[in-house]
């Protein structure tokens, strides 16, 4: 294949997630966009499942591109996957994400309307998945996300930079300084209040749409939201970014029992170790007695409690975070 053909190079990275990761490939073999004007960058995280057997043997209607790196993250799997890429453009699709068959020529309608944009599409319920209850609430949350800022509620702005499904170009990675690889969760997030301050366009593409096949523990869900509050934390003093006041914001904005869990539980372990052992239960419960309608509230408290808690333990207690005129800077920590 001619290198100056490609236009965009989509950019995989995945661990142990062979069948989906198949999945992902069958749907990018028959987009509408023609398969000589792209490419698939695909890094393998130290896949241990026959990943690079499969991928070394493919034959696909595009150039497909495996690389295998050891165990290292996915910030330095996309770092790795943006470094080898051929294209102007690069369009993060996660390993569960599958994709639409126009979902790339939408992303690049995007492009071609005006330069300097990042293209956000949405990581929608597939109508034949089988989620577990806590993952529906969280793709409930997330395609909340999507009818705001549809219908105008909210623009699209760095917090909704997830690379499940996103591109941009290849030189606007390379020009804030690709991911950071000390992130394993939320390094997403962390590069786009850098590309921010490139100026970048954040826009949301409803119609370049991917089917999210998401998979994870109870254990797994439920130590993200306590990472998402730390990073958020180092996030913004890190980059001077005013997180910490809109946290603070969005907590106020918070249903009255998030409010109240988190007001009696931070720096409280035994009484929050209670809780968060007793809430999961009731949860399934609600789910089987209600579905989703029932554990969605309960879920809602669980995630937003380990949140807050993640960000008052980066603050250093309920009292830096509860306190107003608190401003945290380098020299406190």
């Amino acid at each position: 294949m001619n290198e100056q053909s490609v236009t965009i190079s989509v950019v995989t990275p995945t661990y142990n997630r062979l069948a989906r990761l198949q999945r992902v490939l069958a749907a990018l073999a028959v987009q509408t966009y023609a398969p000589d004007r792209f490419e698939v960058v695909i890094v393998s995280d130290g896949s241990t499942d026959g990943t690079a057997a499969y991928c070394q043997q493919a034959h696909m209607p595009f150039r497909l591109n495996f690389i295998q790196q050891a165990n290292a993250g996915p910030a330095a799997a996309r770092n790795r996957g943006v470094a080898a890429a051929r294209g102007e453009l690069v369009l993060f699709l996660d390993d569960d994400v599958v994709p639409a068959p126009n979902l790339i020529a939408e992303h690049l309608r995007l492009h071609e309307e005006r330069a300097n944009r990042v293209v956000l599409g949405p990581m929608l319920t597939p109508p034949d998945a089988c989620l577990s209850p806590w993952v529906a609430w969280e793709q409930a949350m997330l395609e909340k996300q999507y009818r705001a800022m549809t219908s105008g509620v909210w623009p699209a702005t760095a917090r909704q930079f997830y690379t499940g499904n996103t591109s941009l170009a290849r030189q606007l990675v390379m020009a804030a300084g690709g991911f950071d690889e000390r992130f394993r969760r939320a390094e997403d997030i962390e590069l786009a209040y850098r590309l921010s301050k490139l100026g970048v366009e954040f826009v949301f593409a409803p119609q370049a749409a991917g089917y999210h096949y998401a998979e994870r523990s109870f254990a797994s869900w439920l130590a993200t939201p306590y990472t998402y509050g730390r990073n958020d934390i180092i996030f913004g003093r890190e980059q001077q970014v005013d997180l910490l006041g809109f946290v603070r914001r969005e907590f106020s904005q918070r249903n009255w029992l998030t409010r109240w869990l988190v007001r009696v539980l931070l720096d409280r372990p035994r009484a929050s170790a209670v809780a968060l052992a007793t809430m999961p239960r009731l949860a399934l419960l609600a789910h089987r007695v209600l579905g989703e309608r029932g554990s969605r509230p309960i879920y809602s408290a669980i995630f937003n409690l380990r949140y807050y808690q993640g960000v008052a333990d980066e603050l250093g207690g309920r009292d830096r975070f509860f306190a107003p005129e608190t401003t945290i800077t380098a020299a406190q920590v």
